[in-house]
């Protein structure tokens, strides 16, 4: 078989606390958007996808002990690969599994909560390792007992998209026969007062591809996959496969997307040409869609650029969820994958009137159709943008 055998997933984020409820709200069109409750900030009036769980109640979940050193992303983390664990049809991780965890922001969240008591806290100090991403994926694989391969990717919003590609490469060149594949984040004061001092924050749900969209909610989540070679998945249910994959990096800018698309372009090319398609082949797209005004332009032309006037039908699920920075990439791999199972597209939330520029319109209800081979977007601050196939 051609691609690289998904086995397992696992996912928490707004819209459910497992691949089950998520599919749910898919189904029904039931966004996961709020105002901040778990979050502490003084922007109560900007909408976001928080997963409505307490630090204290996820620790309680997972029997952490008291004093425990797991942020929130890694706690996120956690929750969502036991349930992979568990669908897997694996009782515990084989000792030559390899973890690769996606994340942007990591533990600032833990950076924003103890610094000024560094000096005077002891106990507060094992939380400065945790400003560098790594710690969340340390943290993570120490949960499962995960000692073989671990490291961490973290290019903004296409983070744990390039821990799908890189994990699918280790799997293609036998490096490895297993390995845990995905990202999660957290909602921070950090990211939501950045992305509110870009202005490119909504104070309404967003709009992605519409022509009056005003920006994007934040949100957080954690989605990981089980991608396994084939010698490892005889009598095991195979969720689906990913067969292609691109990255590229434009380097147009610190925090905007290339008028032309350049980066998207790039990256949805290189993955059709590493699956041997032709972008006819394409059924579905799972859009990066933020729904800001930069955004959703450049997409929309690169795809124009590579499918021309026959554009697959696409849809933006980041409406339901918020944008889960270095974790979108790998829930939008699930319900890409949820896409591919059951035949159906979810919708792009929201949506009414189609860009003058490109004149492009995504799905907007809940459509039925036999989807064999989906693209999904993940394109990221600094222009580094992935593309992944799954079938």
């Amino acid at each position: 078989m051609e691609g690289v055998a998904v086995t397992g997933m696992g996912i928490i984020s707004a819209i459910g606390r497992d691949v089950e409820e998520a599919h749910f709200s898919l189904k029904i069109g039931k966004d996961g958007i709020s105002y901040p409750e778990i979050l502490s900030t003084i922007h109560q009036n900007l909408p976001v996808g928080e997963i409505k769980l307490s630090n204290s109640e996820l620790s309680e979940i997972l029997k952490l002990p008291e004093d425990h050193a797991y942020t929130r992303a890694a706690l996120l983390g956690v929750y969502a690969i036991r349930e992979l664990l568990e669908n897997s049809g694996l009782d515990h991780f084989p000792r030559d599994t390899g973890f690769i965890s996606g994340t942007s922001v990591g533990g600032i969240d833990k950076t924003e909560q103890h610094f000024y008591n560094y000096k005077e806290s002891a106990a507060d100090r094992k939380y400065i390792q945790a400003q560098h991403p790594g710690f969340t994926t340390e943290k993570i694989a120490e949960y499962f007992g995960i000692n073989g391969m671990v490291t961490t990717i973290s290019t903004a919003c296409s983070s744990s998209a390039n821990a799908i590609m890189m994990g699918a490469q280790m799997i293609e060149s036998g490096k490895l026969k297993r390995v845990i594949v995905g990202g999660s984040d957290c909602l921070t004061k950090f990211t939501l007062n950045g992305f509110n001092s870009l202005k490119i924050l909504s104070e309404n749900k967003s709009r992605p591809f519409d022509n009056e969209r005003e920006g994007l909610n934040l949100g957080e989540a954690a989605g990981y996959l089980l991608l396994e070679a084939e010698d490892q998945i005889a009598g095991k249910n195979i969720l689906g496969r990913v067969v292609g994959y691109g990255n590229a990096n434009d380097a147009f800018h610190q925090t905007a997307s290339s008028e032309n698309g350049e980066g998207a372009f790039n990256a949805i090319s290189r993955a059709l040409k590493k699956a041997g398609l032709s972008p006819s082949e394409i059924d579905y797209i799972n859009a990066h869609g933020t729904g800001t005004r930069n955004n959703d332009l450049s997409e929309s032309v690169a795809l124009k650029r590579v499918f021309g006037d026959h554009v697959p039908e696409f849809s933006s699920t980041k409406s339901f969820t918020g944008h889960t920075l270095g974790a979108a990439g790998a829930i939008e791999a699930i319900f890409s994958l949820l896409s591919i199972q059951n035949g159906k597209i979810f919708p792009n939330l929201n949506f009414s009137n189609k860009m003058a520029e490109t004149n492009l319109a995504p799905v907007t209800e809940v459509k039925s159709k036999h989807i064999e081979t989906v693209l999904s977007n993940s394109l990221g601050f600094g222009g580094n943008c992935t593309s992944l196939i799954f079938q």
